[in-house]
């Protein structure tokens, strides 16, 4: 992934942005605003929540974080790649995520715009599901 910082989308780099993008980009997988909170404050990076929200919303308005929501609405982030935004299956159990290729989704998107008129289309596919490890924690099965 390209190297992401607060310069390259347009915004004032501050200490604590800095932070919050480094930690993010070292995030495998889907994180809420209040567990890069804690990672940001167990590496010794005092940052308030209020900031890490703040840079999280400066971020996904700059195309730079993709959010998904969970069924009561929390919100998950993890770092976009520079190819444009991703969709994801997210296990309801424990949280797991993995990126689905979703071409369809956006052809479909790219095609109702043109056909409507219609400008600055864009969409929210959240895709939920169990996970094979939690399936086989379940019924003790293998899947």
């Amino acid at each position: 992934m390209e190297e992401l910082s607060a310069a390259s989308i347009g915004l004032r780099r501050t200490r604590q942005r800095a932070a919050i993008l480094d930690t993010l980009s070292g995030c495998r997988d889907l994180v809420s605003v209040g567990e890069l909170h804690e990672l940001l404050e167990s590496a010794g990076t005092s940052v308030g929540l209020t900031t890490v929200y703040r840079a999280l919303r400066e971020l996904e308005r700059a195309g730079r974080v993709d959010v998904i929501r969970d069924e009561v609405g929390k919100r998950f982030y993890r770092r976009r790649p520079a190819a444009g935004h991703c969709h994801y299956l997210v296990c309801r159990s424990c949280g797991f995520s993995r990126t689905v290729n979703a071409d369809v989704v956006e052809h479909w998107a790219a095609r109702l715009a043109d056909e409507s008129g219609f400008a600055e289309v864009a969409h929210t596919v959240e895709l939920v599901g169990i996970c094979p490890n939690c399936q086989r924690q379940v019924t003790g099965t293998t899947v």
